[in-house]
């Protein structure tokens, strides 16, 4: 598990993103169990209590879900999982509107480079 961190964001902040990144492309699937608080700690080099709040947060946001002593687990919930995609597509569209909005460009030449940017395998 590789995370780098910016410092803009809270790393608390971060470490939930990169859940919800693995959860929306399928590499954290429903009902995987997850590192403990303090294996993750260890492995992002970050604070236990870090660790902690990112967990609190993803168990209230319904992203995980812990059964008393258990290891905590992916949500289930498909809804959820759902969402989690729909929010991070919204957020990447959000961002990429207010960065070209300024530039004034017609919507069909956006939205043709969009198309050629997307299809090119490779990714230029």
């Amino acid at each position: 598990m590789a995370v780098t961190f910016n410092k803009r964001d809270p790393v608390y902040v971060q470490v939930i993103r990169h859940f919800k990144e693995q959860i929306a492309t399928g590499n954290l699937e429903a009902g995987q169990e997850i590192p403990s608080r303090r294996e993750l700690a260890n492995k992002l080099k970050i604070n236990p209590n870090t660790a902690q709040r990112a967990y609190k947060e993803m168990e209230e946001e319904g992203l995980i879900f812990t059964e008393g002593n258990n290891p905590s687990k992916i949500t289930k919930d498909e809804k959820v999982i759902g969402n989690v995609r729909d929010e991070l597509i919204l957020e990447a569209v959000n961002s990429f509107v207010d960065a070209i909005r300024p530039i004034n460009v017609p919507l069909d030449e956006v939205v043709g480079l969009i198309k050629e940017k997307y299809t090119d395998k490779d990714g230029k």
